[in-house]
């Protein structure tokens, strides 16, 4: 596309220089990345302003520099190097604007579907995948464990990418013949406007609970940036609710879609009743509009039994038949790291990413109610550093309180002290019945080789992740490789 063209995608307070008549050959918000007739757009970041590295930009090949500040580089350079300055008034939004523009509005030619909410995101998603590929739908993924363009995997460092990453992602998709996209939205991409402009079919809200306090500030703020979702969506798309959620009501107080809530309370359009699990699955019975519909699900827990709800309204609301939804959560595959169950016939160990206070305390609830007074349960768990230091004694609190024993260690520190977190965590605890081992292999080896045979020791926190970061750099760790380590000793 000409640059010329791809202006009109922009909300220009001013152009300066020469606008080529070239084809523009990418977006690029990270100046390493620019390449010959590449457009930089300038963002003022958390960590270092975008603006001072518009020079390396232009140096790299750039054909025009999207700005926000515009004392950033003077009018004589931009002239001198015969490109082109774009002045903008948010940079985010332009990055937004031009990669849609780049690559023809591609969610316009999918089904798209936002699934966002504290908990859920990563197991609604795959199973909507699945029962949307199941009924001959060619589907995308963008999510926290990986994004897919078609049956292709590609590694995920975001749960949302940004505004040009993903729109290429779209682009692909398209290209591969991909009807359907579903993607996770973070509370981060909506406040940072990555999913600014997209065109979403539906919009789904898990639930919310206290989470990333330390970007968001307060709850009240983490609420806005959610509710942003719900507030974009045009008249002919569907925003599904959980009814149960206090703050239901206010996701979709300003939301032009068409709401349908799911749900065990009465009023639920898609009502959830009956809800019974064991180590083998999730059975329960859903009731919309006088009709009910046994469900089962291999995944465990009334957690799952919302996800899966969630996924039946969004694919009945897609078209999709029934019957072949109802096939297609039953077949629905394990999650990798979201309550993944392994273990020997009388040791069970339970691999969960439950990293906040009401994840791991509905992680541990599902596992008391399937193991009633049968089993003891060991819990090891540790908090991430550089992130939310209010949940740390919170989920103290709920480790001692529903396990018989738990082991306190390292999550992902980064650069925090890794023992300045754990005594936070120790602040929430009141009860004797927790050992801290930093190590984390260490911990999961104890927790495995102390533990009596009748024992469900769930290993919470890092689920899928397949490293530990410490100091800023990640190493190889796995929660599942450990822990199988230290059972077939």
């Amino acid at each position: 596309m000409e640059l010329t063209q791809l202006l009109n995608s922009v909300h220009a307070i001013q152009v300066i220089g020469e606008v080529q008549r070239r084809d523009v050959s990418s977006i690029q918000y990270d100046s390493r990345k620019v390449q010959k007739n590449s457009v930089f757009v300038a963002i003022k970041g958390f960590k270092t302003d975008g603006h001072k590295f518009i020079p390396d930009a232009i140096n790299n090949g750039a054909v025009a520099v999207v700005v926000e500040d515009d004392s950033t580089i003077p009018d004589d350079l931009i002239i001198h190097a015969q490109i082109a300055k774009i002045l903008v008034k948010d940079s985010r939004i332009a990055l937004a604007e031009l990669s849609k523009g780049l690559f023809n509005d591609p969610t316009n030619k999918l089904k798209l579907i936002g699934i966002t909410g504290t908990n859920g995101k990563t197991t609604t998603s795959f199973i909507l995948k699945n029962i949307l590929q199941q009924a001959g739908n060619k589907t995308g993924l963008i999510g926290t464990i990986a994004n897919y363009i078609g049956e292709t995997k590609v590694d995920s460092k975001l749960t949302t990418p940004e505004s040009n990453d993903l729109n290429l992602f779209f682009s692909e998709m398209i290209a591969q013949k991909c009807s359907h996209a579903v993607m996770e939205v973070s509370s981060h991409s909506l406040v940072l406007k990555r999913v600014y402009g997209l065109n979403f079919s539906v919009a789904v809200f898990t639930n919310i609970t206290s989470d990333h306090l330390d970007f968001h500030n307060t709850f009240d703020e983490y609420l806005t940036a959610k509710k942003m979702l719900f507030d974009n969506l045009t008249a002919n798309s569907f925003a599904i609710i959980n009814s149960d959620d206090k703050s239901s009501k206010k996701i979709t107080k300003d939301s032009n879609a068409k709401v349908v809530t799911y749900g065990i309370s009465e009023n639920s359009d898609y009502l959830i009743k009956n809800i019974n699990y064991d180590l083998s699955g999730t059975n329960f019975i859903i009731v919309n509009e006088g009709t009910e519909y046994k469900i089962h699900t291999d995944l465990i827990g009334t957690f799952n039994a919302y996800n899966a709800t969630a996924a039946f309204v969004a694919a009945h609301k897609l078209g999709v038949d029934i019957n072949e939804i109802i096939k297609s959560i039953k077949t629905a595959p394990q999650v990798p790291g979201r309550f993944e169950v392994i273990g020997t016939k009388t040791k069970k160990i339970i691999v969960d990413y439950s990293h906040t206070a009401d994840s791991l305390e509905k992680a541990l609830q599902a596992v008391r109610e399937i193991v009633k007074q049968d089993y003891k349960v060991v819990t090891v768990f540790g908090c991430g550093g550089d992130r939310d230091k209010t949940k740390r004694p919170v989920m103290g609190k709920i480790a001692s309180e529903l396990s018989d024993k738990v082991f306190i260690t390292s999550d992902n520190p980064r650069t925090e002290n890794p023992f300045t977190i754990i005594d936070e965590i120790k602040k929430g605890i009141s009860k004797n019945n927790f050992t801290v081992l930093e190590n984390r292999e260490e911990a999961i080896k104890q927790a495995i080789k102390t533990s009596d045979d009748d024992t469900v020791i769930l290993i919470a926190g890092k689920g899928h992740e397949n490293y530990q970061e410490i100091n800023g750099v990640r190493n190889h760790f796995s929660d599942r490789e450990i822990a199988e380590k230290y059972l077939t000793e």
